[in-house]
């Protein structure tokens, strides 16, 4: 679980099939195999550790899903370590889990995202979205996106301020909205069998009356 505080802006060293070679300081602090680290907002696994760099596997599924295929050597990434339980919750909870790839429309301070429409219905005015994994607030929603404000830091010491229209960033969406909705769909249908049990034995009883 991350926050989408970005700690660091590392650096790509090498991207050879799966393997993605990645130059940092910061987040290698305590970092061991098989520890986590979030790569423009996507959960990746270490699977080695050098002096100043690290590796990760990344997976066909991760390069469908996300932009990190697009990666090239030389290219900044916005790099975080997973939240401690007694760190300070500074952005939203953060899954690391893409969920879509968008597009920029306007750049950074004010952001405009394009995004797939069936995640259009986790955005909402003021709520929390994750771009490139970054935490930020949605100041407006829009038919085919969002618009957030950048401040001058965010875009200073993560990718944000690099990215032009058409650019593509990774996106994930509050999963506590992701969440609520399964649950309350699972209510709603729920009720509708109990409604439609009901019906079906009023209408039993009725018919069983007229059979009298």
């Amino acid at each position: 679980m991350f926050t989408g505080i970005v700690e660091e802006l590392g650096t790509v060293i090498a991207r050879n099939g799966a393997d993605l070679r990645i130059r940092a300081r910061e987040v290698l602090a305590g970092a061991g195999l098989g520890d986590s680290i979030a790569v423009n907002g996507c959960c990746l696994t270490v699977v080695e550790i050098g002096d100043g760099w690290w590796r990760a596997e990344v997976s066909e599924e991760t390069d469908r899903r996300t932009n990190l295929g697009e990666l090239r050597e030389g290219d900044p990434v916005n790099l975080e370590r997973p939240v401690r339980l007694q760190d300070r919750l500074g952005g939203h909870l953060v899954q690391g889990h893409v969920d879509a790839v968008g597009e920029v429309v306007e750049p950074a301070p004010d952001l405009r995202v394009r995004m797939p429409a069936h995640l259009l219905r986790y955005v909402v005015e003021k709520g929390s979205v994750t771009v490139d994994g970054v935490s930020l607030t949605v100041v407006q929603v829009l038919d085919d996106g969002f618009t957030v404000a950048v401040i001058p830091h965010t875009a200073a010491v993560t990718t944000l301020g690099r990215k032009g229209p058409g650019a593509r960033v990774n996106l994930e969406v509050d999963v506590i909205a992701k969440y609520t909705e399964r649950l309350l769909a699972a209510q709603l249908d729920a009720a509708r069998a109990t409604a439609v049990a009901g019906e079906v034995t009023a209408s039993d009883e009725v018919t069983e009356k007229e059979g009298r």
